[in-house]
């Protein structure tokens, strides 16, 4: 069993922001290496454990893995007992044991710090309802390749105060962007975030932003709920022209058309929703690169890859 520090990938927060930039400049360069990709996890493992439906954050890690020579095994949280009789620091020790990190996607935040805690390999949050940091690391990756720069930007988001409003905002201090969220106020929560403004009047949000954001209004767990709260933050044409003349508009997808954004932002040249989707796969394989490079992570002789 390895002594070495493990690195989890639980919240932007825990981690350095070097590290942070770092990894998102690996990102790069793995994308570069699209075709051809380095074997670097061969004879490594991941566990992929899902509590909640799944398209892009399944296919991206998985491709991921296999693509870089590693192997993956799915599992759902009801074929787990940790769903049952075990407790979580049992499962978390048998897990260690059999593979070389885990990436779970599940509701329960606390559940996962749980989980990280008993483990002697890396846990990758997947998502869960308070945030969605691997998200962020590939939208990053898009306003990067789109705008060359992240550092100064306005990002607008509109909508709910969700996990993916949460990591884009803990993500706006490391990167130096200013981040200005129109969310209804009676879901606005007095959390301490940098560089991160709130608003209810949507047009002022978008007013000379370079990157517009939203998500559905419904996010897994709660459906039922009501929605006409958020009409106003729909992201329609009317607000793309408060925006700058070369913003984009980005949603991390899936996506009801006609709800929080209209297909005609949807077709226009301003969407780089399959862009930001793609790179769901980059951005993973710089985080896997960065959890598992304590878990005996072969690099290429003559690549610069996965250096922290």
């Amino acid at each position: 069993m390895t002594t070495k520090p493990v690195n989890h990938f639980l919240d932007l927060p825990d981690i350095p922001a070097e590290t942070l930039k770092a990894i998102l400049a690996n990102a790069q360069t793995l994308k570069a290496h699209k075709f051809n990709p380095p074997q670097l996890f061969e004879g490594l493992s991941l566990a992929m454990v899902f509590d909640k439906r799944s398209t892009r954050t399944r296919m991206s890690f998985e491709v991921a893995m296999k693509q870089l020579g590693g192997h993956t095994i799915v599992m759902n949280m009801e074929e787990m007992q940790i769903s049952g009789a075990e407790s979580i620091e049992d499962t978390a020790q048998v897990l260690s044991r059999f593979v070389d990190g885990i990436m779970i996607r599940m509701s329960s935040h606390e559940t996962l710090v749980e989980l990280s805690k008993y483990t002697t390999i890396p846990v990758i949050n997947g998502l869960t309802d308070w945030s969605h940091p691997c998200q962020i690391m590939a939208d990053l990756l898009t306003v990067e390749e789109k705008k060359s720069r992240i550092e100064g930007l306005k990002v607008a988001w509109f909508g709910d105060f969700n996990n993916v409003m949460r990591s884009w905002a803990q993500a706006a201090s490391v990167w130096n962007f200013d981040l200005v969220c129109a969310v209804p106020e009676p879901l606005m929560k007095d959390e301490p975030f940098q560089n991160v403004s709130f608003t209810q009047d949507a047009m002022l949000a978008a007013k000379d932003a370079d990157v517009i954001v939203t998500d559905t209004w419904v996010s897994m767990g709660q459906e039922g709920k009501s929605i006409s709260i958020f009409d106003p933050y729909q992201v329609n044409t009317d607000l793309m022209a408060q925006a700058q003349d070369d913003a984009i508009f980005m949603h991390c997808m899936p996506i009801h058309r006609g709800e929080e954004v209209t297909n005609e932002v949807l077709a226009s040249p301003a969407s780089v929703i399959y862009d930001e989707a793609e790179n769901r796969l980059h951005a993973q394989k710089a985080i896997l690169a960065w959890c598992l490079e304590n878990s005996g992570v072969k690099i290429q002789e003559g690549e610069k890859i996965n250096e922290y």
